[in-house]
């Protein structure tokens, strides 16, 4: 059983660096990053077994969570969704609320519909899509009841 409570570290940088950011100060500093809306995602390592926590930005669709597995526009999608395919549980951190939740890829008629969203919050999402050939995918997350 993967232990959410105690993910693996991100190597130094950035990101870590957000992270920590994120948890220390129970998201009033983070939970923003450049302007926009941040949550922290915490997934199950599909060879490892082991939690890992990545800081992504998110959008929402009524109560499910949005985020982009865009990678920068990089062919290859990040690890955390490729995770995804393993094991669907998720834990997410919005600020200072914590919730357990279930990740899928969305459908491509909500693709269609939640892209918008999305690009809205984060333009460059649409750049990202133009230096790849991957269809870069919108994944949901539904808290669990």
């Amino acid at each position: 059983m993967a232990d959410f409570d105690n993910p693996a570290d991100l190597p130094p940088g950035w990101q870590r660096d957000h992270v920590e950011r994120y948890l220390v100060t129970d998201g009033k500093e983070g939970h923003i990053w450049q302007g926009v809306p941040t949550l922290l995602l915490t997934t199950i390592g599909r060879r490892t077994g082991q939690a890992r926590r990545t800081p992504l930005i998110y959008g929402r669709d009524e109560d499910r969570y949005l985020v982009v597995a865009s990678k920068g526009g990089s062919d290859d999608p990040p690890l955390w969704y490729t995770n995804l395919s393993a094991d669907a549980r998720v834990r997410i951190q919005v600020g200072s609320d914590t919730l357990d939740g279930r990740a899928r890829t969305a459908t491509a008629e909500e693709k269609e519909r939640l892209w918008p969203v999305m690009t809205k919050i984060w333009p460059d999402y649409d750049t990202y899509q133009t230096r790849t050939s991957r269809e870069i995918p919108i994944v949901i997350i539904e808290p669990s009841a």
